[in-house]
This record gives structure tokens, sequence and C-alpha cells, in this order.
């Protein structure tokens, strides 16, 4: 039998209390009934059966040995007589005799009644027999049970609480099974089929079924020290595991439904957003629809963000459990892999580390490309302050040139400053984006980076920041230690929650982005702002095919780079369908920004424009472009000698 923790020394002798033997309150109809036979027989025993019967249930089991002999003497047939002196004696230490009166009262009549006596006589027998071998007594008991248990009987309960106690002792398990489920369905008010039932729970090594059976027995009136030798027989200790395992499926059942609401929702309001901006959205960006989309995908963006965090240690626990469950499993089929194992544990404590080091890794960021000083362009200064009084916002308080293509803004200071609009305004503008980007076309686009600044885009986003910074700190050292496989639990968490997260925070920065174009639109109107978004792209896509072409021109003979910013060439025809497809895509949910063509669409026929026909370039309002784009190829040229490629690509 799977005992674990159930001791034999728990059942010895408990059928008696079990069956309210001796003190038991005896059925007065039964009674009457078994003393109008013995009348018939003999008037002159009734008063000396009911006599015995009174002294054995007062557990005055001398008197009722001697009263119950005159009866069984003078009336041998009277099967009741025979069964209790058979059962007194017993108990007595006369076991032999006692055996044989129970047996003579089963020959005469294989009733319930003479049945469930003699297996009680039998199991009582052996109790007297502690140190001997008592299986032949047992083994006969549980056989009379069985036999008894098919008959009628006033009460189902004795056979099934015997059986109960005479199966475990014989490690007879299916009857044990047999008659604890009957109890349990049938007798439910009794403290022995609780009893019985925690032992049940704890066979079957369901510690939290157990706890409650044997709390129920206690409350029905089961022994203090009884009670606390099962507690302390093992179940604390299993109880626990138990309760902590049970605790933590549940855990992960709710964790993975977070997952599931998560991504769900994230799509759904995505897909809701989109249509909200074809069909509701009014002629102001700061309607109260789009304030209400904003303030959602704040919220779920903040609490998938602490969904990360919530997930981590679970993700750690998961790792040690899997890695030291299986390392149990080889130990327990007795063949250690030990290359697997030490690849298990090798895998799971980097898996560890990298989850603590990327949580208290500080990872130090720097401003792109180098500022701009007035004094270098101080008629792109002028315009920047001309588009934020226009806009009527603050004007940007920096300008940063890169040697790329780049064009976007970001807020730098405290959380709070961020807050009160006090933070430090910036501008990112790419070199190569510049060159001959019309000044009405660059406004309408300026307008849209100075949306953001308005909508307070740049204020917040501080949770999204730094989850996206954590994970990828985590996968990076993950990497980095040859753990990104498929076995690596944090590493396919890592991989879902990515693809979920960014899911949901690219919904709400193309909404960002969409509110930012309709402001520019409705600025410089929406033609001016195609034009701009359009010229950007296409740069984009002339400046990278370009730049590549002669650095590897330049890599073949081995001298120093062109100016890349002024570079001829002849792939127009390349750089125009490249630039078709780029315009005309769908938009996926893993985009940041909307398509260009949704985002024409978007903002078909607003604003009337401001146009004043400026036929000049970006490039114009700076004092001395060709310095600067040498200083941006040369930056390019010790990139790609130190990288061996260029940035942008």
């Amino acid at each position: 039998m799977k005992r674990v923790l159930i001791n034999n020394t728990l059942f010895l002798l408990l059928y008696l209390s079990f069956l309210n033997v001796p003190g038991q309150t005896r059925d007065s109809i039964k009674e009457n009934k078994l003393q109008s036979e013995l009348y018939t027989i003999d008037p002159s025993l009734v008063q000396i059966f009911a006599e015995g019967t009174k002294a054995m249930d007062g557990a005055n089991f001398h008197l009722a040995d001697s009263l119950y002999s005159i009866v069984v003497n003078k009336a041998p047939t009277f099967v009741p007589a025979l069964r209790r002196a058979g059962g007194v004696k017993v108990e007595m230490g006369d076991v032999t005799s006692g055996l044989a009166l129970c047996e003579k009262a089963v020959e005469i009549s294989r009733s319930s009644d003479n049945l469930i006596s003699l297996a009680s006589a039998l199991v009582n027998a052996a109790s007297k027999n502690p140190n001997g071998d008592n299986s032949v007594w047992l083994g006969h008991a549980l056989e009379i049970l069985r036999e008894g248990r098919g008959l009628p009987s006033d009460d189902d309960y004795e056979y099934n609480a015997l059986m109960c106690q005479v199966a475990l002792q014989l490690d007879a398990i299916p009857d044990f099974k047999t008659a604890t489920n009957y109890l349990l369905k049938n007798h439910s008010d009794k403290m022995a089929t609780h009893y019985f039932g925690a032992l049940l729970a704890a066979y079957d090594e369901d510690w939290i079924q157990a706890e409650k059976e044997i709390i129920a027995a206690k409350e029905m009136g089961l022994e203090e020290g009884t009670f606390n030798q099962f507690m302390d027989s093992g179940i604390k200790s299993k109880l626990a595991i138990a309760k902590y395992k049970k605790f933590f499926i549940w855990l992960l059942i709710i964790w993975a439904l977070g997952f599931v609401v998560l991504y769900i929702t994230g799509i759904i309001l995505s897909n809701y957003t989109l249509k909200s901006i074809e069909k509701e959205f009014k002629a102001t960006a700061s309607t109260k629809l789009a304030i209400t989309l904003r303030s959602i995908y704040k919220k779920l963006i903040s609490f998938a963000g602490v969904y990360y965090y919530f997930s981590l240690p679970i993700v750690l626990v998961l790792v040690i459990v899997v890695v030291g469950g299986l390392t149990y499993m080889f130990f327990a089929l007795g063949h250690i892999p030990i290359k697997l194992v030490l690849l298990l544990v090798i895998g799971g404590g980097v898996s560890i580390y990298a989850m603590i080091r990327s949580l208290l890794l500080k990872v130090d960021y720097s401003d792109p490309g180098r500022e701009l000083k007035e004094s270098e362009a101080p008629a792109l200064f002028a315009l920047a302050k001309e588009v934020a009084g226009t806009m009527n916002t603050r004007a940007i308080d920096e300008i940063r040139i890169t040697p790329e293509t780049d064009l976007a803004v970001y807020e730098k200071g405290t959380k709070r400053e961020k807050i009160q609009d006090k933070g430090r305004r910036i501008l990112i503008l790419g070199t190569g984006v510049l060159k001959d980007f019309k000044l009405d076309a660059f406004k309408a686009v300026l307008a849209h980076e100075y949306g953001h600044f308005s909508h307070r885009d740049t204020a917040g986003g501080d949770v999204a920041l730094r989850v996206r910074n954590d994970m990828n700190k985590y996968i990076q050292t993950l990497y980095f230690a040859g753990q990104t496989v498929w076995w690596n639990l944090a590493y396919q968490f890592l991989r879902l929650y990515h693809f979920i997260f960014y899911r949901i925070s690219n919904g709400a920065t193309r909404l960002q982005e969409i509110l930012a174009d309709r402001v520019a639109a409705q600025t410089y109107g929406a033609n001016a702002f195609e034009n701009g978004l359009t010229y950007v792209i296409k740069s984009n896509i002339e400046f990278v095919k370009l730049a590549k072409h002669e650095i590897e021109d330049a890599k073949k003979v081995k001298r120093s780079f062109s100016n890349l910013y002024s570079l001829p060439g002849n792939f127009e025809n390349e750089i125009e369908i490249e630039l078709k497809q780029a315009l005309n895509r769908e938009t996926t949910n893993d985009d940041t920004h909307p398509s260009p063509v949704d985002r024409f669409r978007f903002i078909q026929g607003l604003g009337s424009g401001r146009s004043n026909l400026d036929s000049r370039t970006v490039k114009d309002l700076f004092l001395n472009w060709d310095a600067l784009t040498a200083e941006m190829t040369k930056l390019i040229e010790d990139s790609w000698k130190n990288s061996g490629k260029l940035d942008n690509t």
C-alpha cells in the first residue's frame, strides 16, 4: 500500500467506539422483538437476558458473562444470547470460547447481525494479540464482512465502518475504498466516516481533502490525540506543499488568461481606434473620443507593464520547478544524462541571472547625434519658433543633428517636469533627410512633431519605456549566453510577452501619430503634410541605397567616402518602386505608425494650408551646409570602419 503516513496504530480498537460498544443506546423496538422471541422459548430467561445486556452496555463484562451463560445454557439456540455472550468472552480475554459462541450463532443463522458480531469478535480478538500474527482472524473477518454487506441489515453503517478498519489493517485497498465511499455517500453524519475519508484522501495523496475530512471528524468527536497523531504523521508538510502547488497552478491559469485578455483587448482596442478615426473623429483632433482612447491606452499599457514585472517571479519559479523536476525525474529513473542535466542547470541559472540583471543593470542613455548650435543655422531655429507660434505651443529647446534620416522629438527632464510641461524639448534631424526638403512640407512635418508635444505624448510612456528596456536587457543577456533556444522557458516567455506588449503599445503609438497628423494637416493643409511625409520616406530609401553603393565602391578601391549627401545616382526606377510599395502597403498590428496610405486617408480634406510657395529647402537654412555634410560623412565612415556596416541598415 502507498502508505506514506497511515499508521496501523490509529486503527486498532476503533471499532468499539465507532459501533458504540459498550455503552451504546439500544434500539428498544429491536430489543423488545428479541425478548419476545426468547419469551416463547423460556419466559424466565427474558429478565436475565435484559440484565445481561444492561451489564454489557455498562462495561460490567463479568456480570454480563454470568447472566448470558445462564441464557445460553437453557436456550442454546437463541442466537442473540450466543453472539453477545461470545463478544463478552472475547472482551474478557477468553478468545477461544468467545469465537466459538459467535461461530455457533452464525452456524445456526447467517444473518447480518450474527455475521457482524462474529466479525467484530475476530477484530477484537486480533487486538488482544498486538504482537502476533492476526492475519487469519482479520482475513476471516473481512470475508464475513463482504458477505454481510450483501444481506439485509438494520444498520449498514456498522458493516462498512468495520470493513474500513479491517481492510486497512490487511492492506485490502479496494475493500477500503468501496466501504469508505459508501460511508461518505450515505453516512456523512458519522465521525468515523470522515476519519476514514481522511485516510482514503491521504492514501490518494489528496492532502487538502484529507485535512478537510480529519477536521470534520474532530468536530464530530474524534479525540484530540488521534487528530494530532494524524496531522503530525506527515500530513502537515504534505498539505503545505499541496496548497502551494494548488495555489501556483491556479496562479498559472490566471496568469495565462491574463496574457489572453491583454492580447485580445489590445487587438479590439486597436481595431476600434482605427474605425473611430474614420467614422467618429470630427474636425478637431482634440475630440472627447480621442481623449478617452488615449486614456484607455495609457491605463492598458501601464497594466501591461506591471503585468510584466508580476510575471517575472512566476517565470523564475517555473524555471526552478522545471529544471528541478526534470533532474529529479532522471535520478528517480536511475539514468542520469549528465550533459543534458548540466545543460538544463546552466540554462536555468543563466535565465535567473539574466532576469535579475535586467532589473538591476542601469543603462546609460546618450542623446543621438550632436547638438546643433543656433549659430550654425539661425534661420532653422527661427522657423522652428515660427511653427511653434502657429501651433500655439512652446518652441523646441534643442536641435540634435544626426548622420542618418531621423526625424523625431523627445523630452528630457524629471517626471514632474514633464507632467508640468517644463521638460527640455528636443528635435532630432537627420542630415540625410534635409537636402531637398521643401520648407512648406517641412513645416507641416514639424507641426506633426509639435503635435506630439501638445498632446503630451513625450511626457508619458515611462512604464512602456522601462518595460521595453528591461525586456531588451533580458533577451540580450540570454542571447550572448546562447540561451535563446526553444527549450528555455524564460526565452519563450520573453518572446510571447514582447509580442503582446508591442502589439498593445504599437496601437497606442499609432493613435498618437494619427492625432499628430491631424494637427499638422489642420494647420498647414493635408497636401503639405502628405508631401512632407512622402519626401521623408523617399529620402530614407534614396539615402540608404546611394550610401550603400558608395560605401561598397569605396571599400573596393580602398578610398575615403565621398560626401554621402550629394551623391549622384541612377537608381530612380528602383527608388520609385520601393517608394510606391512603402506608400501603399497595409497597416499591420506590428506597425508603430499607420501605413502612409492610411495616414493620408485619415487627414483627407483637412485644413486649407498656410503655404506661401517658399521654394527654399531646409539645407538653405544652414550657414555652412557643405561643412556639416562633410562632418556627417566622416562620422558614418568612422562608424563603418569600427562596425563594418552602415548604422541605418
